[in-house]
């Protein structure tokens, strides 16, 4: 299922609390904690850095720059609906941030919405690529939902070359946008066949019943091996286990992120068995942070299920394969959206996605 919905569906729920789960200690044995670079945020989402800076996003739209003592507004996107925009910082300071669907399913969209815009301190944002009036060009050939060219950009990577690379959510893709605004598809990610879990309710397919499900690409970084990897929220039924991790070639056009040929072309799966993927981030000597909303399912929490979320490294393994992975801070995030690395190797993580929220530094 398209995340343009769900998405939609679980804002609505206005959920409030902080990022630390009350009572929950760190049983992952990871030797790892939180320690916080700031707080008092409504709904914080996105986080890049640069330098000694960290960069982060709030519901309102708005983007700040902190250096852990002094903060300043770097500015507004509109068309954010009521969910933080994305956010990512190339190697010259520049930050862009990236508005989703935002709005009611089915309601002519938010004025603003999926755009890549350039931010400018002191200074209107700049709009970059109206990324929804392109997938209406672009529909997706393995939708499931009868809605091929729906948008709902949900990831942004910037590029040393000055490019800019855009997860689309709804369009199931991965999009390269350049400084004028030109685009073009890197790859496409077909859905996957997964069984049903239990406890969906009668309007379900019976549990164990094997059913198509949309790939929902939410999230993309760049590794340290110089490559492009994508991740996946994993459409109803939200199976847990079933979000996948992409490893694209750059520079590739018109990839196919095949689950049935996982090996084949120029998109190869690099790891599997996560759980409602919503950001990557790239560190250093091939570790990737992954983070997962909640990790029963994204669609568990929209019934009113537990709002824990997870935050995990993933170590390389050989060739184009991941290694082991280890969970960080194990019970100690409520509904995370964002992580970042510096150059330093140190790790950030933003949440809530909704509701009163922080950014903190992971201790790993």
């Amino acid at each position: 299922m398209g995340v343009r919905t769900r998405i939609a569906a679980i804002a609505a729920l206005a959920l409030t609390g902080s990022l630390l789960v009350a009572g929950q200690a760190d049983a992952g044995h990871s030797h790892s904690s939180l320690k916080p670079v700031a707080t008092g945020l409504n709904g914080p989402r996105g986080v890049s850095t640069y330098a000694n800076k960290v960069i982060y996003s709030v519901t309102d739209g708005s983007v700040y720059v902190t250096d852990g003592h002094r903060t300043l507004k770097l500015g507004t996107v509109p068309g954010t609906g009521g969910f933080p925009p994305a956010i990512d910082t190339n190697k010259w300071g520049t930050t862009y941030a990236l508005t989703g669907a935002g709005g009611e399913p089915g309601q002519p969209p938010v004025p603003g919405s999926t755009t890549l815009y350039r931010m400018r301190y002191g200074k209107a944002p700049v709009k970059i690529a109206d990324i929804g009036a392109y997938q209406k060009k672009d529909p997706d050939p393995y939708d499931l939902e009868q809605n091929p060219t729906d948008s709902n950009p949900f990831g942004v990577a910037a590029l040393s070359d000055g490019t800019v690379l855009v997860s689309d959510a709804a369009g199931n893709d991965l999009l390269r946008v350049w400084p004028n605004g030109h685009i073009k598809t890197v790859a496409k990610l077909k859905p996957r066949v997964v069984k049903t879990p239990a406890g969906l309710g009668p309007d379900a397919p019976p549990a164990g019943t094997m059913v198509p499900a949309e790939a929902v690409a939410t999230s993309v970084t760049v590794g340290s091996d110089g490559y492009w990897y994508v991740g996946e929220l994993r459409g109803f039924p939200a199976t847990p286990g079933t979000s996948e991790i992409w490893r694209i070639k750059p520079g590739s056009v018109g990839a196919v992120c095949d689950p049935v040929k996982p090996n084949k072309g120029n998109c190869k799966r690099y790891a599997d068995g996560y759980t409602s993927i919503v950001d990557l981030a790239g560190g250093p000597h091939g570790k990737l942070a992954v983070v997962e909303l909640a990790r029963e399912s994204w669609l568990k929490f929209e019934m009113g299920g537990s709002t824990i979320g997870s935050l995990y490294l993933q170590y390389p393994g050989k060739g184009h394969r991941a290694g082991y992975k280890r969970e960080l801070v194990r019970g100690q995030l409520n509904l995370p959206g964002g992580t970042a690395f510096n150059r330093w190797g140190q790790l950030f993580v933003a949440g809530p996605v909704f509701g009163p929220g922080a950014v903190y530094r992971v201790k790993y």
